[in-house]
């Protein structure tokens, strides 16, 4: 069983990540800093007390030849040392050329000396002391050196660059975490009310409450984007209820009708004529539910992808008035005949033929059943080609027009006018379901226009090759 991951809030997750590497880096940075300081310090401080060695060998130099030691030569080291900031446990010690020792700042013996120095007078013995020598010199000949014990701590020992990077440190991860602190809280507010907002919306609740001002434009747009989300998903969840509330009233009505007709037959309350009329009218409802069923059982498929296509070249010159005439031979004769308007060469098209006959006979069909009262019917069928490579078929009638409010609506599933609900019976598959099969080709099916003098659909096909 797979484990659960810990879940941590957004605000938390990216800042203790962010300050973790900030404060990583910031004391890499640090040490750095340190370290390049320590050397350069120590580099400047050995060339100061060089300076210093020498000086003090300059001072002990008698003019004939000897060395002399004047009597304040611990006050002048005591404030040279303090000048430089040396620091404490700096020892002078002043050498003849045999080794002899002839003053130490710090009180020594000569078995010290050698417990301080090397045989040579020239190296410290002790681990963590530096031995800087300066040669007394009268004219050109050595005549002793001093030597200058200092702790290499002391060199490097600037405690005021110390505490300045350690304030550094905390002042630069302090405000860093800040930042991404107040960043991320501004970043996780709105995502936590488009969270919550979901939250609502899978319980059923679509009136929720965002306000889309934020200054960052992607945060704007996620959360206007998901405000017109939550309005479709309303207006869907509406038209769901209506639509299946109609769907459910549509094909409740053939079936009541029939379970009426026959047991009224059965129970033998008609006889004779009216019985056999009772069964006929009882067969025809029988067979507009089986179309009903069938056309719900269509759209399911072709939305499924279980509807195949057989596309091939064809010749939409020929394929438009054949359809038209075998849909005529089906037509009372009231229903004049469809005027065309074909171009004088072939139009080669590609898609399946019997797919584009079943969308301009359910035009046409849709034609018929919105046709005007009070003016005969006029039907007009045309072909042309377009220079984008698309074949076009317009179907256009003199009927009653689609009302403007339901102009958007035509091709939802399950939609149904209110001329046409309470007039014909049906499921409101038909433009869907038809645009489906047009979007199978690479087509398309769409409303150009529609007014109180008509409507006029048109299917765009690809031409062939």
């Amino acid at each position: 069983m797979d484990r659960q991951m810990k879940q941590t809030s957004l605000l938390t997750y990216w800042t203790m990540r962010y300050f973790i590497i900030l404060l990583v880096g910031l004391v890499l940075l640090a040490a750095t800093a340190i370290w390049w300081t320590n050397r350069e310090t120590l580099d400047s401080r050995l060339q100061t007390v060089e300076l210093l060695a020498q000086e003090i060998a300059a001072r002990l130099s008698g003019p004939e030849g000897t060395i002399e030691v004047p009597d304040n030569l611990g006050e002048y080291i005591d404030k040279k040392s303090r000048f430089f900031k040396l620091g404490p446990g700096m020892c002078v010690i002043v050498t003849d050329t045999e080794g002899k020792l002839l003053y130490s700042n710090d009180p020594l013996t000569q078995e010290d000396l050698r417990s301080k120095l090397n045989e040579n007078l020239d190296k410290a013995k002790q681990p963590g002391m530096k031995a800087i020598i300066a040669p007394i010199e009268h004219g050109r000949s050595k005549i002793g050196q001093v030597t200058l014990l200092q702790p290499t701590q002391s060199l490097t020992h600037i405690p005021e660059l110390k505490w300045a990077i350690g304030l550094l440190l905390v002042s630069l991860t302090a405000l860093g975490w800040l930042t991404i602190y107040l960043l991320s809280r501004k970043l996780v507010r709105p995502i936590r009310n488009v969270a919550s907002a979901a939250r609502q919306i899978s319980l059923g609740h679509y009136d929720i409450q965002l306000e889309a001002n934020a200054k960052e434009q992607e945060l704007n747009d996620m959360i206007l984007s998901f405000k017109e989300m939550a309005g479709r998903l309303k207006q869907l969840e509406h038209s769901r209820n209506f639509m299946l509330a109609g769907l459910t009233h549509e094909l409740k009505t053939p079936v009541t009708s029939v379970k009426g007709l026959v047991h009224a037959v059965k129970e033998k309350v008609v006889q004779g004529e009216d019985a056999d009329e009772f069964l006929a009218i009882a067969l025809e409802e029988s067979g507009r539910l089986e179309r009903m069923v069938a056309d719900l059982l269509d759209y399911n498929a072709l939305e499924a992808g279980l509807v195949r296509l057989n596309r091939e070249a064809l010749d939409a010159a020929v394929l438009v008035p054949e359809i038209i005439y075998q849909w005529t031979l089906h037509q009372d004769a009231n229903i004049g005949e469809p005027a065309l308007s074909l171009p004088g060469h072939p139009v080669r098209i590609e898609g399946d033929p019997l797919r584009i006959q079943q969308i301009i006979v359910n035009l046409l069909n849709n034609i018929v059943q919105s046709r005007h009262p009070d003016r005969p019917l006029s039907i007009r069928v045309s072909l042309c080609e377009r220079e984008d490579g698309y074949a076009e078929i317009v179907v256009a009638d003199n009927g009653q027009g689609i009302p403007p409010g339901e102009q958007d609506l035509i091709f939802e599933r399950f939609f149904r006018g209110e001329n046409k609900k309470h007039a014909v019976r049906g499921l409101g598959l038909g433009l869907t379901f038809s645009r489906l099969l047009a979007q199978a080709q690479d087509g398309a099916l769409m409303l150009r226009e529609s007014s109180e003098e008509g409507s006029a659909f048109v299917l765009t096909l690809p031409l062939a090759g």
